[in-house]
């Protein structure tokens, strides 16, 4: 077995950071195949207290609050595994996660970043998981390579990636700026450099909570718009940082366009934008997700774009999420025309308790 680095980043997780130390700490590897670091990022609750009752098994790294590319830049150097896997502090992993990254890093010496798939956990006890039909390899170095990548990064978020550590180093620092979506910086650039392998299965449970800063499903505009922002400087970052490392021109635009686009729907439903930019980004978005589509559903989601073609792009969005709740229109989808699932994915719904 090779020698893996756990690297937690956590900030005011006190309610969930013991939970995803112990998932550690029950992975089926000798105590001396794995070192754990937690990078603090400067939690103003008991977080640090909590870390401290496994020490000396976990080593602390305590720094001010900059968010979480700056949490990365502390822990990755700290690093002396050969193989570095990722942890968020409010999710958790199953117990054979190290053995199937380690596998597959040791089946490949091309792989550099292997992820997998995930489970999400509510408050409720519902489940998601979403896995992929089967495990995949692809690179970013092709328009094919770029096209496949940015439907799978779900794949491949914090909790999910693991690194050579070598790999790691040639992409080096993560812009500061990236207060979260630090993870994509990384993940991006690794897979213009490196193979990338995403395993079927779901090793990582990934907690949904209120206090997440990835989520923007409650309409909070101070949160979607830090959000739209992070996007927009991701986008940014990530076209400057490629295009020093030599990566094809074509690759660089779909995934970047992409993240763009993301950003621009974000705006849209925050700010008055005129209804071509609603229906230009609203079907490119659209055909992204859907690739080959069937005609009959590409004109049921034109007939949900005719207010976009009269209202600002603000009340659109706002009218579409009262009409996409309504009971009506869940049960006209559910009985004439379910939602349609991406052909590479398989997604299973548990309801909790």
């Amino acid at each position: 077995m090779k020698f893996v680095s756990v690297l937690l980043d956590t900030y005011n997780h006190e309610r969930f950071i013991e939970e995803a130390i112990v998932s550690v700490l029950e992975q089926d590897f000798a105590a001396s195949e794995v070192e754990i670091l937690v990078v603090d990022d400067g939690s103003t609750d008991r977080t640090a207290e909590i870390v401290r009752k496994f020490e000396p098994r976990v080593k602390l790294l305590k720094k001010a609050n900059g968010g979480q590319a700056s949490a990365f830049n502390a822990g990755i150097p700290e690093c002396q595994g050969e193989i570095v896997a990722f942890l968020d502090g409010d999710d958790w992993w199953n117990r054979g996660k190290l053995t199937a990254v380690v596998s597959a890093f040791e089946g490949a010496e091309s792989v550099g970043l292997v992820g997998h798939g995930i489970t999400e956990m509510f408050a409720d006890g519902t489940k998601h998981e979403e896995l992929l039909k089967e495990t995949e390899r692809l690179r970013l170095d092709s328009a094919e390579g770029a096209r496949m990548f940015r439907l799978r990064k779900s794949f491949l978020g914090t909790s999910r990636m693991a690194y050579r550590r070598a790999l790691l180093k040639e992409i080096g620092l993560v812009p500061e700026i990236l207060r979260f979506e630090a993870d994509e910086f990384l993940f991006t650039v690794a897979g213009f450099l490196s193979v990338v392998e995403i395993l079927r299965e779901s090793y990582t449970f990934y907690r949904m909570h209120d206090s997440n800063a990835f989520q923007i499903g409650d309409g909070n505009t101070e949160a979607i718009r830090r959000k739209q922002y992070i996007l927009e400087t991701l986008s940014e970052s990530l076209e400057s940082r490629l295009k020093d490392l030599g990566a094809p021109a074509e690759p660089i635009k779909i995934v970047t366009d992409w993240i763009k686009a993301e950003a621009e729907l974000l705006r849209l439903e925050l700010d008055n934008g005129y209804p071509w930019e609603t229906i230009r980004s609203e079907i490119h978005h659209y055909r992204v997700l859907h690739a080959g589509v069937s005609n009959i559903r590409l004109a049921l989601k034109c007939l949900t774009l005719i207010p976009g073609c009269f209202l600002p792009s603000k009340y659109y969005f706002a009218w579409r999420q009262t009409f996409l709740r309504s009971r009506i229109y869940q049960s006209a989808r559910k009985k004439w025309m379910p939602f349609s699932e991406p052909s590479h994915v398989d997604r299973y719904r548990t309801i909790g308790p």
